[in-house]
């Protein structure tokens, strides 16, 4: 396969790897597929990086069939055949293992199954990747993920969190990167356009009815009356960011003593 990239695609991704240093000599470095347009354009840049870096380093990839069936019980189709001949183009040696996320999620039905499901897939992951002499993991998320994230853990939550391009995972002794933080996720749509591969459809049956699919059109519908509503969502997860808050709230052990203090008066 010809490999190329505008120059403005490959300045982004440069940035992001040098930025948050995410590649070193010698690294055996394991790419999550789902077969969607982002996780297949990180293995066609991590292909080019490949070819382009000063680094002598090594890829894999794995995609995780979660096992999810259709309305009537059949298995669901997941059609992961044109991943894996994209993978081989790519000479990206490539392997798909059997999870039984659904059946986990159908046992655990007082628990959001986007979550069960990302722990589930995660865990798979990263067993593998020890099992495989692998040390680091890269995931597909971009910049309208972690703006959607973040907007997440504000109205879900009540906390200011997002990802970080680079994690390190203590327990597992594992290094997580997301080579593609700087692209728009419309960015990476006119990529696989352009180079014409279709997208593997996401066998979920909860697939466009989740939080982070409402959030995403919330921040759309704001986007007329806020033009910089995404914007100011991206430079408020950086660190640095926060302005005035409120102090922590504290216990009623906390304020028994001033409590006591004005009632005695």
């Amino acid at each position: 396969m010809n490999l190329n990239m505008p120059q403005l695609y490959y300045s982004k991704l440069m940035r992001a790897v040098v930025e948050f240093d995410m590649i070193a000599d010698g690294d055996h470095i394991l790419l999550g597929i789902s077969g969607g347009k982002d996780s297949i354009f990180l293995a066609y840049a991590m292909a080019i990086l490949k070819q382009r870096l000063h680094k002598n380093f090594k890829l894999s990839a794995l995609t995780i069939n979660p096992q999810f069936k259709d309305e009537q019980g059949r298995p669901a189709l997941f059609d992961i055949e044109r991943a894996k001949d994209f993978m081989a183009e790519l000479a990206i040696p490539y392997e798909i293992i059997d999870v039984d996320i659904a059946g986990t999620i159908e046992t655990c039905p007082d628990k959001n199954p986007c979550f069960t499901c990302a722990f589930f897939r995660r865990g798979a992951v990263n067993r593998y990747a020890k099992e495989h002499g692998v040390n680091k993991v890269a995931y597909a998320h971009h910049h309208d993920d972690a703006v959607e994230t973040f907007l997440m853990s504000l109205l879900y939550s009540g906390q200011l969190h997002t990802f970080t391009p680079v994690t390190y995972l203590d327990r597992m002794d594992l290094t997580v990167i997301r080579p593609l933080v700087y692209f728009r996720e419309k960015e990476l749509i006119e990529a696989i356009n352009i180079h014409g591969f279709d997208p593997v459809k996401s066998p979920c049956p909860h697939d466009g009815n989740t939080c982070r699919q409402e959030v995403k059109e919330l921040i759309a519908k704001l986007e007329p009356q806020i033009p910089d509503v995404y914007d100011h969502l991206g430079a408020a997860m950086r660190q640095g960011a926060l302005g005035e808050l409120w102090p922590a709230a504290k216990s009623r052990e906390e304020m028994r003593k001033t409590y006591f203090a004005y009632k005695n008066k």
